[in-house]
């Protein structure tokens, strides 16, 4: 597999920027646990096909800790015994927000009310946002085709990863 363009990243260093700076903002906000958002993020990522954004969740999670059995069994989470009531109600909700064409009400009352149950307004709002940046990043790079892994390994990744060390940590 060859990707379409070079990542976005390199191309489009400022909106990159931007995009990494709402990250930053976001992540900066409290009342989700920072591995709850990342299962989030494999979740969805999960759920779009996307390798790149699979694979570096999945080791942003495995780097933070987190063990075999939950990496292994996120995408089987309501009949793994391993999650939390809130990580749950986060990943239902996940699950809904990336598949919002699938049904006609796209987030239904009763996954909203069970998100409620667990988390405040302030976190519902950082659980949105995060839902719906991880379905961008996806996005982007699934329609540019890139390649899990290949990125990461260029110099230019390197040098862009060295001077945007403080966007991509809050990411």
């Amino acid at each position: 597999m060859q990707p379409r363009i070079p990542n976005i990243t390199m191309l489009l260093p400022e909106v990159t920027q931007s995009l990494m700076a709402l990250g930053a903002a976001v992540k900066k906000e409290t009342g989700v646990p920072s591995k709850t958002l990342g299962m989030v993020h494999l979740r969805a990522s999960q759920i779009n096909g996307c390798s790149v954004c699979v694979d570096m969740h999945a080791r942003a999670l495995r780097n933070e800790g987190e063990t075999d059995e939950r990496l292994i069994s996120i995408s089987a989470w309501r009949d793994a015994p391993y999650f939390t009531d809130a990580e749950r109600a986060a990943l239902a909700l996940t699950e809904e927000g990336t598949r919002i064409a699938d049904k006609s009400e796209a987030v239904s009352d009763e996954i909203w009310r069970e998100a409620a149950r667990h988390y405040d307004d302030r976190a519902l709002s950082v659980l949105t946002l995060h839902i719906g940046m991880i379905n961008l990043w996806n996005r982007l790079n699934i329609i540019t085709r890139q390649v899990a892994g290949e990125w990461l390994k260029s110099d230019a990744a390197k040098k862009w990863q060295q001077e945007n060390a403080a966007a991509l940590a809050a990411r």
